[in-house]
């Protein structure tokens, strides 16, 4: 599976243009994401030396991406299209915001064995979390 990966909010906290700390799971997470076989796409705003500092920082944890803002490594931005084509995309700008780094790691087993979809353990989650979700439900009641 293809998987573009945003940086700021998604595996750090939001202190831009600085790196904030990281978000809890989520540098474990991608690391077995990419063991697993899947290809990792860093997909940011970050351009110039910010970029380079987000690539180190997650080199540096031990995450490795396939490719920067690009379909592939030697895609020329110029002349590309900018969307990617990626198969699942985490970031915190989703709708309902980010997913607990388990929820994500689940939902990617899940669908790469056929099982479900990601909008399926979205709405139907684990008793602990749903128990969770249901008390932020009752608040807009």
């Amino acid at each position: 599976m293809i998987i573009a990966v945003d940086f700021d909010g998604t595996i750090v906290e939001h202190a831009y243009p600085k790196i904030g700390s990281p978000i809890p799971f989520a540098i474990e997470t991608l690391r077995m994401l990419h063991n697993d076989g899947h290809r990792l796409l860093l997909w940011t705003v970050r351009e110039g030396q910010l970029l380079q500092e987000a690539i180190d920082y997650c080199e540096q944890n031990g995450i490795y991406f396939f490719a920067v803002n690009a379909n592939y490594p030697e895609e020329n931005r110029e002349t590309s299209p900018r969307k990617l084509k990626a198969d699942l995309f985490i970031d915190d700008r989703n709708l309902g915001g980010l997913p607990d780094w388990g929820i994500i790691y689940r939902a990617v087993q899940a669908t790469v064995r056929g099982e479900y979809s990601f909008g399926t353990l979205i709405s139907n989650p684990p008793v602990s979390e749903k128990k969770e979700k249901n008390r932020f439900r009752s608040w807009f009641k």
